[in-house]
């Protein structure tokens, strides 16, 4: 993938969910870089903190929103907050996620199966159905929807995750036309086994695995396309099989 420049992003404000670890820490650190005002969002206060003062101490610009994405009230008062402090949404990452790989269906709590739909699915419909009219408002805007591969393969023994994921590449697909002739762009990522602790990895060699930089990567090559033109999906892979 080309290089991103850096300071690509001045004056832009970016809204990042599940950024206090992982994948989203890594967005939000890329975007802060560029030059983005960058909102992190989390349940938690402490890890949202961290990926802030990393950003902060490499001379980027953070705030923190403690935000539970499956709360409608929450995420409308996220929004809320981004108008109220910077009156613009420039970019939606859509990055908070959970999973469950715990064993078959059949033996799955039903908690659990809430737990991963209303988090990977709901969640993002929440986050769209909040920040979309401020985008369509200002006639631009970027949304970038975290996924998997899991939503393009079988995944047994986590198969609520591959739904949940499967159903967010359908609701993008979707929503993306519905927001292009708004001339906001749509775009899912797909990794494919990224060394977090979202998920375990028995039997494979952590450095083989994807890096949260390297998904951090392509969202910042997401936003700064032309403006022509949008990547509807990318699907990443590790060189080598881990």
């Amino acid at each position: 993938m080309p290089k991103v420049t850096e300071n690509a992003l001045p004056g832009q404000v970016a809204i990042i969910t599940g950024a206090g670890g992982g994948i989203g820490a890594a967005i939000a650190r890329r975007l802060a870089g560029m030059g983005a005002l960058t909102f992190l969002c989390g349940r938690r206060r402490a890890p949202l903190e961290s990926t802030a003062a990393a950003i902060v101490k490499a001379g980027g610009q953070a705030e923190i929103a403690e935000c539970d994405v499956t709360d409608l009230g929450a995420v409308e008062s996220l929004a809320a907050l981004v108008e109220r402090k910077s009156g613009r949404a420039d970019i939606l990452v859509n990055n908070a996620g959970v999973g469950s790989f715990s064993g078959p269906l059949h033996q799955m709590a039903p908690q659990s199966w809430e737990q991963v739909m209303n988090t990977n699915l709901r969640g993002v419909y929440y986050c769209m159905r909040s920040f979309a009219p401020m985008m369509i408002r200002a006639r631009t805007g970027h949304i970038v929807n975290i996924s998997s591969l899991a939503g393009k393969n079988a995944l047994p023994n986590g198969a609520a995750y591959a739904a949940s994921k499967w159903g967010l590449n359908g609701l993008s697909y979707s929503v993306a036309e519905e927001l292009r002739g708004h001339n906001i762009r749509l775009s899912v990522v797909c990794p494919g086994s990224v060394h977090t602790d979202l998920s375990p990895h028995e039997g494979k060699d952590p450095k083989k695995l994807l890096q949260p930089e390297d998904v951090a990567h392509v969202v910042a090559m997401l936003v700064t396309q032309e403006a022509q033109s949008f990547v509807s999906e990318v699907l990443l892979r590790p060189t080598q099989k881990p």
